[in-house]
C-alpha cells in the first residue's frame, strides 16, 4: 500500500485529514478513489491502514482501520553531523542518510564551509530538506522521521556532544593512524554514534584539535579522497553494516574467528 504522512493519529476508527502535497498526490497523481486503502504514518514510528472516506478540493479524509506491523528501527542511533555543502549534493546526502536509517541530521558551518546562507534562505532550506526526508522515508519504508536540527557553528556543535556512552568519530582525509572499520571492530558496540563529516575544503587543524579534546576519534575511510556527500553516505553505510541492520537476520553477532553469523534461535 502507498504510504502517507499525517499528524497525530488518535487511534482506530478516527478520521484524519490529509492536505497539501499528500492530498494532491492522492487526488491528482495517483487518482485514488473513495474506498481505496492506503497506509498512513505519524512520523513517530507508528503505521496504520486507512481507507479513503472523502476526496475534495481542499483535502482528503481517511478513516483509520487498524495498526499495521512495521519494521523495527535500527538497533543503533546514528546522529549525523554534516557540514553544509552545495544544494544538490546536500539534498542527495539527506535523502540517502534517511534511507539508511539515521536518527538525526545536524547541518553545521565550519571554517572552510564555502556555502553561506541568510536566515531566510536557511529557513526555506529546512522546509525543503524536511520534504526530502519525508519522501525518503516513504520510499524506504521507514515510519519514523529522523530529526532535522537547525544548522550550528562547528564550535557549538562540538559543545553539545554527550560526554560518554556515545561513539564520536570525525572523518578527516589526513588521518593516517585510524580507520572507521578498525574502530568499529575494536571496541564494544554502543547504541549511539555521532559521526561528523566536513565540507569540501576539509577541517582546519584547529577544528581537529577541538574535536579531539571533546573525545572524538579522528578516522579515515582509506586512501581515496571522497566528496563530502559520498563520504557521509559511505560512513553511514559502513556503520549500519558493522553495527546496524544491513542484514536479514536479527540478533546477528559477528565473530573475529570466522566471517559468519551465529544467531539466536527462538
Amino acid at each position: 500500500m502507498r504510504r502517507f504522512f499525517v499528524g497525530d493519529v488518535p487511534g482506530e476508527g478516527s478520521l484524519i485529514s490529509l492536505t497539501d502535497k499528500e492530498a494532491n498526490h492522492i487526488r491528482n497523481a495517483l487518482r485514488m478513489k473513495r474506498g481505496d486503502t492506503l497506509s498512513v504514518m505519524d512520523g513517530k514510528g507508528r503505521l496504520f491502514e486507512a481507507s479513503i472516506e472523502e476526496i475534495h478540493r481542499k483535502g482528503v479524509k481517511v478513516k483509520i482501520i487498524k495498526v499495521l506491523p512495521d519494521s523495527s528501527p535500527s538497533p543503533i542511533e546514528i546522529h549525523l553531523a554534516q557540514a553544509l555543502i552545495k544544494s544538490s549534493p546536500m539534498d542527495l546526502l539527506i535523502q540517502k542518510a534517511t534511507e539508511l536509517g539515521v536518527s538525526s541530521i545536524t547541518p553545521f558551518f565550519s571554517e572552510r564551509t564555502a556555502l553561506r546562507m541568510s536566515n531566510e534562505h536557511l529557513s526555506r532550506k529546512m522546509v525543503h530538506w524536511e520534504g526530502i526526508i519525508k519522501a525518503a522515508c516513504k520510499q524506504s519504508g521507514r515510519s519514523n522521521l529522523p530529526t532535522l536540527h537547525p544548522p550550528l557553528a562547528f564550535e557549538a556543535l562540538i559543545g553539545k556532544m554527550p560526554p560518554q556512552g556515545t561513539l564520536k568519530v570525525l572523518l578527516w582525509e589526513t588521518s593516517k593512524e585510524t580507520d572507521l572499520k578498525g574502530i568499529l571492530r575494536s571496541i564494544a558496540k554502543l547504541s549511539h554514534i555521532v559521526p561528523i563529516v566536513g565540507p569540501e575544503g576539509g577541517f582546519t587543524p584547529k577544528e581537529i584539535r577541538l574535536a579531539m579534546d571533546a573525545g572524538f576519534h579522528i578516522v579515515s575511510l582509506g586512501s581515496r579522497i571522497l566528496r563530502s556527500d559520498t563520504a557521509a553516505i559511505t560512513l553511514v553505510s559502513i556503520i549500519q553494516y558493522e553495527w546496524g541492520d544491513l542484514n536479514l537476520i536479527p540478533n546477528c553477532i559477528q565473530t573475529d574467528a570466522i566471517d559468519r553469523c551465529h544467531c539466536e534461535r527462538m
